[in-house]
């Protein structure tokens, strides 16, 4: 297939309640041709139709509605990839805790358990979707982004605009899981921890004082030296194997002090040569 006729796909995949119709309105703003709830038994022909007309990047929702075609979502994909059109998946998950306070605060019923409780249809979601999951390019854990975050975050990966491609940096605690859609993980626990000092125990990486505890050391300038030499080792090899964001994950025990100045510090050296820089501190808010 020629570069003319392939196209852009985007699947977007994950538990009811986690996103999935934010993101793929987030997609359709940046210029995808989306479609909610597509038989993926329909895709091939799908692409067929759009041909070499105006459609270069499609967007399309494949989740547990699917029934009894949802084994065959594997295979379909397979057979749209051989022809040249480039595939990826998007997997949006949450915890159980958020998928439940989430149906409850808008008092909807479970699509898979109408009858039963909201953890009943989660558990059983869970499993019709674990092999659509492992398939997935990407996987977004939306238990604490709002929808504002989960659409940047959506379109700085999938935005097909030709700019340059985006550079998430992330903080996050230990204590609180290593979060799933991070391409690389740095542990930044090896630095003194200003949680133990009395009068930066309160504050957080962004505050100044903590930031010039974290900052101030030889290990440190060290270390952030070396991951901006990685960063810009990898992010043009990630560019030409076609995945236009990668995300930096630094993590500490609590995920409010020596990982959000590092992250910050990072972010402010990594503007110059991406101006697409996002920094988001997953943790930073919570005890």
């Amino acid at each position: 297939m020629s570069n003319a006729l392939a196209k852009h796909i985007v699947v977007i995949s994950g538990m009811s309640g986690s996103g999935k119709s934010t993101a793929i309105r987030a997609l359709e703003d940046v210029g995808f041709f989306c479609i909610d709830n597509l038989p993926v038994l329909l895709l091939p022909k799908l692409t067929e139709l759009a041909g070499a007309g105006q459609f270069e990047h499609l967007a399309l929702v494949v989740d547990a509605r699917e029934g009894i075609f949802l084994h065959e979502a594997p295979r379909v994909l397979d057979e749209v990839r051989r022809v040249g059109h480039h595939v990826e998946v998007l997997f949006l998950d949450a915890s159980d805790d958020s998928l439940i306070r989430r149906f409850s605060e808008t008092r909807r019923r479970h699509p898979l358990a109408p009858q039963g409780t909201v953890a009943e249809g989660i558990a059983i979601e869970r499993q019709r979707l674990k092999d659509l999951r492992e398939l997935a390019d990407q996987v977004i854990d939306s238990s604490v982004l709002n929808v504002h975050d989960l659409k940047r975050m959506v379109q700085g990966r999938f935005s097909p605009e030709p700019a340059s491609p985006s550079l998430s940096v992330m903080s996050f605690g230990f204590r609180h899981g290593v979060p799933p859609q991070a391409d690389l993980v740095l542990d930044v626990r090896f630095l003194p921890n200003p949680y133990f000092v009395p009068e930066l125990k309160g504050l957080t990486g962004r505050d100044s004082r903590v930031s010039a505890y974290v900052l101030d050391r030889e290990e440190t300038q060290q270390f952030v030296d070396k991951v901006v030499d990685l960063c810009r080792f990898l992010f043009p090899r990630y560019q030409k194997e076609g995945k236009a964001y990668l995300t930096v994950a630094l993590g500490c025990t609590g995920g409010k002090h020596r990982s959000v100045a590092i992250a910050e510090e990072l972010r402010q050296r990594l503007s110059g040569d991406h101006p697409r820089v996002q920094v988001w501190h997953r943790d930073i808010d919570k005890e």
